[in-house]
């Protein structure tokens, strides 16, 4: 009896004969060094990033530090098409667009030779926004409201604990139980659920309960964060109120004889208090002015907030304050 004839290995495909799995944390890194080689002037450095591989797909997010000055959202939006098409290529894998959160801006050290950006470093183009998508309206990204959770899932834990730790102490070793569950279980047996006193406190409770589930399900929270104009359609993007706050105090700061710059960024208005050391406060206050006005062009926020400069006249100012 002869034994039937054994399939050779080489026979088998090599798609076949194995499964190749591509982790995330190697997807992570990779998605961080394609953040830093972004074509952009001055360079992009990476502070983190995230990424979870499902199957063929993996979502990847990443925490850069984009350079100072430039569009931010021309910028990031440049980052986020990078990475996307860097990552997929050297993985292999279908990669959503990265989501980008910049959380710093560096400024490039200047070489002695050319005064716009480090010796050597090739002119690069950003791409424009496109044209905001029609009938879509940029809005505040919603807060995950992880804090009310956990809160929330504390305080049951917490009397869930205790209670369980009475109840173990009384059946396992013997003890009395506590005070003040002698007196709950004897005031619960006193008032029953027809009383008004119970009834009035369930109700007020589920009350003042509905009212902050509903206060929670319709604002979206991450009130420090103002909406950008997307670039397109499957584009967000957010900066925060102290971004903004440092951009429009840098550019007034930069002015002659403008001097001790305070910003403060609200949803709907940015206020601007500055003092003038020297100079025509009528023509500072206009160039002041001037100056926030294009700092915050530069943002390119959905909603431009309203802006209101204040100028008051330093030691060697004199006058009234504007």
């Amino acid at each position: 009896m002869t034994a039937p004839p054994r399939r050779s290995a080489s026979r088998t495909p090599a798609a076949s004969r194995g499964t190749t799995t591509v982790a995330a944390r190697a997807v992570r890194r990779v998605a961080q060094r394609a953040a830093t080689e972004t074509p952009l002037p001055g360079g992009v450095r990476a502070d983190g990033g995230s990424a979870a591989v499902r199957g063929a797909n993996v979502r990847v997010g990443i925490t850069v530090a984009l350079p100072y000055p430039g569009g931010l959202d021309a910028s990031a939006l440049a980052v986020q098409h990078h990475v996307t098409a860097r990552t997929a290529e050297l993985t292999g894998l279908a990669v959503p667009p990265v989501s980008v959160r910049v959380r710093a801006l560096d400024r490039p050290e200047r070489g002695p030779e050319e005064p716009g950006g480090p010796q050597g470093a090739p002119p690069v183009t950003l791409a424009e926004p496109g044209p905001h998508p029609a009938g879509r309206r940029a809005r505040r990204p919603w807060s995950p409201r992880r804090l009310p959770v956990a809160l929330g899932a504390l305080a049951v834990a917490s009397g869930c604990a205790v209670l369980l730790y009475d109840v173990v102490a009384v059946h396992a070793a013997g003890r009395a139980p506590a005070a003040w569950r002698v007196r709950l279980v004897a005031w619960l047996s006193a008032h029953g659920p027809d009383g008004g006193t119970v009834t009035g406190i369930a109700a007020a409770g589920t009350i003042l309960l509905g009212l902050w589930m509903v206060v929670l399900a319709l604002t979206p929270g991450r009130r420090a964060s103002l909406p950008m104009t997307p670039p397109d359609a499957y584009t967000r993007a957010d900066l925060p109120r102290g971004a903004v706050a440092v951009l429009v105090r840098d550019s007034v700061a930069a002015l002659p004889g403008v001097a001790r710059v305070r910003v403060r960024v609200g949803r709907r208005r940015v206020r601007v208090r500055a003092e003038l050391a020297f100079g025509d406060r009528r023509s500072a206050v206009e160039a002041v002015t001037r100056a926030a006005e294009d700092a915050l062009a530069g943002c390119g926020l959905a909603r431009p907030p309203r802006l209101r400069v204040r100028l008051r006249p330093g030691p060697g100012g004199g006058g009234a304050p504007e």
